[in-house]
């Protein structure tokens, strides 16, 4: 890949950004650090966040559409997930959770 920029603008840009990025991050743990406390409020919303993380990252991959719907419903990815999910929800177990599912998404690979 080509740009019409040089060299020293493209580094320019890396470093501002990233400059932008550590001070955004480093604010909170800086306002945070000068409260007397995190609000219980606050502590319980924050305890849900990995799993929306996960769950932003993972999700599309599942309802990747195909070119028909039944090409989406029998792609393994989706049941993989959906095996996943259960086995989760069971065992609350995440070594299960993974092997369940890896396991579920290489069977149907190699069935389909």
């Amino acid at each position: 890949m080509t740009t019409t920029y040089g060299p020293l603008a493209v580094w320019a840009v890396v470093l501002v950004v990233g400059a932008l990025t550590f001070a955004i991050r480093y604010s909170f743990i800086y306002l945070l650090d000068r409260v007397s406390g995190v609000p219980p409020r606050l502590e319980r919303a924050l305890r849900y966040v990995p799993a929306a993380v996960l769950a932003a990252l993972v999700a599309p991959s599942f309802v990747d559409p195909g070119p028909t719907v039944a090409a989406t419903l029998l792609d393994g990815r989706l049941l993989a997930g959906v095996v996943a999910a259960g086995v989760a929800w069971i065992t609350e177990n995440m070594f299960a959770t993974l092997v369940a599912g890896m396991l579920t998404l290489w069977t149907v690979g190699f069935v389909l």
